[in-house]
């Protein structure tokens, strides 16, 4: 079997969205991590935070092969406006769309974080909290569009990001709780 440039460039933008997929469900869980009032047990909070950051720019950079490779194959037959502007697309319009959206709100976050200094952290903060937005836009996006979203390899892979995400927000809540045992002793000042 060869493989010519089309099926590389069609296997690459699966596999690179998948990838990214993958990684900005870490960044979720890790910003909710990072936002919890408990310690990851054994973990410095400032190395969750380079974690997340790390992941972030990672994930940006697999979005960015997925992007590339996807206007450069001749099946997708995409234009540079359907991945900017939502709902533009001929193929699959909404689940495309909402991709599309995604990749806005991304690019939202990037600038902003970029430009933390100059807006300050109360216009930054707004904006990256569009990220719990996107999370699950991308989620459906990649459920709805692509050669893989019936498959159960994509389902199962599905299934774990948004998993993972939920037992993030499960570990923030239970910080959160009143009621949770850990609040508790931190309140009486018994945990630290």
């Amino acid at each position: 079997m060869t493989l010519d440039l089309t099926t590389a460039s069609w296997y690459l933008a699966r596999g690179s969205g998948v990838t990214a997929l993958v990684l900005f469900s870490l960044v979720v869980a890790l910003g909710i991590i990072t936002r919890s009032a408990r310690p990851v047990p054994g973990v410095p909070r400032f190395a969750v935070a380079a974690l997340h950051s790390s992941a972030a720019l990672l994930a940006t950079v697999f979005l960015g092969v997925h992007l590339v490779t996807l206007l450069l194959d001749p099946y997708a037959q995409l234009r540079l406006l359907d991945l900017v502007v939502p709902f533009a697309g001929a193929y699959r319009p909404l689940w495309l769309g909402l991709g599309t959206l995604a990749l806005d709100l991304i690019l939202a976050i990037g600038v902003t974080s970029l430009l933390r200094a100059r807006l300050g952290a109360r216009v930054w903060k707004a904006v990256h909290l569009s990220a719990y937005a996107l999370w699950p836009l991308a989620v459906l996006h990649g459920l709805g569009t692509g050669s893989d979203a019936g498959t159960t390899w994509l389902r199962a892979t599905t299934l774990a990001c948004v998993t993972g995400v939920l037992a993030a927000v499960a570990w923030r809540r239970a910080a959160a709780d009143p009621r949770s045992s850990w609040t508790a002793r931190a309140s009486l000042g018994g945990a630290r």
